[in-house]
């Protein structure tokens, strides 16, 4: 076929790029999203997508922004009470990233800024504020809950790709079952509680243990 039958491509823009990118993530891994790869798939070259993406961490950026629209904002799973449809969101995000681990981890230092997280944010606040907290408290608690959260993914994502991390775990508990009382009783004191408890209740009580933080830790500097 010659290049005139070659049927036209279409415009370069931000938003086929990143859902391209999205695709490539889905299909390949997200350490193959670089923008030399993106642009072979778009059939371009790599300069021309700078017009609209300044770097790799800004693409990663914007495509952990296009998979927080998957996130459930509607809290439904958590009731009528604000504290349970807050835990409804967080417990969503949280999914998201679990069902993307390369994201995940990418998530701890990618500054989303597209629609979905500017939702997510607002999501947020607006069920933290109906605790009655102060506006300082609940503009940085959101930053804790999403830290937090993000954290608890990437380091599910380290472990459930890491073939040596049930080993490294169980070499853990080997080592604090084994510890002597008199060098630490502190240890013996708190165990088996130190290694118990489901990974849902801990991310659960983890929770409500960040919310009451929050709500009950006044910011520095705010007025009495």
């Amino acid at each position: 076929m010659s290049r005139r039958e070659r049927p036209a491509k279409p415009a370069l823009s931000r938003r086929w790029i990143v859902d391209t990118a999205v695709r490539i993530m889905r299909a390949e891994g997200l350490d193959k999203v670089t923008m030399r790869r993106l642009a072979q798939e778009l059939d371009t070259g790599p300069a021309s997508l700078y017009v609209y993406v300044a770097n790799t961490a800004e693409l990663h950026a914007a495509v952990l922004d296009s998979l927080l629209g998957e996130v459930d904002l509607t809290g439904r799973d958590g009731g009528d009470d604000w504290r349970g449809q807050l835990r409804a969101v967080m417990t969503s995000y949280t999914a998201v990233l679990f069902e993307h681990p390369q994201l995940a981890r990418s998530a701890l230092v990618a500054r989303p800024s597209g629609e979905n997280y500017l939702r997510l944010v607002e999501r947020i606040l607006d069920l933290l504020s109906r605790s009655g907290a102060g506006r300082e408290q609940v503009a940085w608690g959101v930053d804790k809950l999403l830290q937090d959260a993000t954290a608890t993914a990437a380091e599910h994502a380290a472990h459930e790709h890491d073939p040596t991390s049930a080993d490294d775990w169980n070499a853990t508990v080997r080592a604090l079952h084994a510890v002597d009382e008199t060098t630490h009783p502190a240890i013996t004191a708190h165990m088996p509680a130190l290694i118990g408890g489901s990974a849902r209740d801990r991310m659960r009580w983890g929770f409500d243990v960040l919310v009451n933080g929050i709500v009950h830790t006044r910011v520095p500097g705010m007025e009495d």
